[in-house]
């Protein structure tokens, strides 16, 4: 008698391989009467278990890989551990590889996966233009963007980050801030670019009676945003940002860090924004306004769509999805300027 593959089990039983597999190693996930059925055209054809890991991608590790901009910053921790929360209860190993915001690392990371022939991948990419992430799902690796929107090739989960970037330079323009600064990292980095577009638009609004101003940074860091801070406090007070937008927490704390030193006052002197609402920022010497994601259930929403893609990879349709961000004011925004 022939050797059965999957694929007859799958015609006989009139389902998915993928339903196929996820009977032979998730029987939970999948309604007795499509179980039976299966188990059924099984037992017809003769087909031996053993076949599914020579022809099933789903004979891949129970492993998925998360690659993020960098694992120092505690946004990233908070993904991660959605991610994991929801992967455990699957009976899967995410794990976690840090590109350090370096294009040639995080394709490393990406080609070392791939041979490790993990389930999937969840990235938050360096750089806009991500072309062997389009090689990687050809070749058969589903792929989910985390804090980045996709364009229909792949699934992914995301926060409008225009939004955010608008919601702060409004609170920043209502309070009465006149010199307003973007403290940033590169705008190849889309998140950064479309929060600084989202604070261009406020001050926009403004009619021409805000200036904006924008200092960059190599990486999103707390000594970068230091950094930029001591520049900012070298400056005399006539030409000095009442305020300043950072484009993320770990920066804002810098800067923070560096008004402080100066004998700098915020926000009587200076006010600061942050971005992603971490811990830290209510903690703060001055408790930190942020813009707030829903960081764990970016992970878990991640998760949620990969499993997804693999349990049915035949009936899955690709899902773009968009979170709205809320603003946290405290104390480092909270005062109206009269001048």
């Amino acid at each position: 008698m022939a050797t059965r593959n999957i694929k007859e089990v799958a015609q006989l039983a009139r389902v998915s391989v993928g339903t196929v597999s996820n009977v032979l190693n998730r029987p939970e996930i999948v309604s007795p009467a499509t179980r039976e059925r299966v188990f059924e055209a099984i037992k017809k054809l003769g087909f031996v278990r053993n076949e599914v890991a020579r022809h099933l991608r789903v004979g891949r590790s129970r492993t998925v890989g998360l690659v993020v901009l960098d694992v120092s910053n505690p946004f990233f921790v908070d993904v991660a551990q959605g991610a994991e929360a929801l992967a455990e209860d699957h009976d899967t190993m995410v794990v976690l590889c840090n590109s350090a915001g370096d294009p040639g690392r995080e394709r490393r990371h990406l080609d070392q996966l791939e041979q490790q022939r993990v389930m999937g991948i969840l990235i938050t990419p360096v750089e806009t233009e991500t072309p062997w992430l389009e090689e990687l799902i050809a070749r058969g690796t589903p792929v989910v963007l985390v804090d980045r929107p996709a364009t229909g090739l792949q699934c992914s989960v995301a926060v409008d980050d225009r939004l955010g970037g608008q919601i702060a330079g409004a609170h920043l323009v209502e309070r009465g801030h006149r010199r307003i600064m973007f403290v940033g990292g590169p705008p190849s980095i889309k998140q950064v670019a479309d929060r600084h577009a989202g604070l261009s638009s406020a001050v926009a609004a403004a009619d021409g009676a805000v200036e904006l101003l924008t200092a960059t940074a190599p990486t999103l860091t707390v000594a970068e945003g230091r950094a930029i801070g001591e520049r900012v406090a070298a400056l005399p007070p006539g030409k000095r940002p009442t305020a300043a937008f950072c484009a993320n927490d770990m920066m804002a704390l810098g800067f923070l860090q560096a008004m402080a030193t100066h004998g700098l006052r915020v926000p009587e002197d200076l006010a600061i924004i942050g971005y992603d609402d971490i811990d830290f920022a209510a903690a703060a010497a001055v408790p930190l306004s942020s813009v707030r994601q829903p960081r764990e259930l970016l992970g878990r929403t991640a998760i949620d769509l990969l499993l997804e893609e693999v349990a049915e990879p035949e009936q899955h349709r690709h899902r773009q999805v968009i979170f709205q961000p809320d603003l946290v004011v405290r104390e480092s925004s909270a005062m109206r300027r009269d001048d």
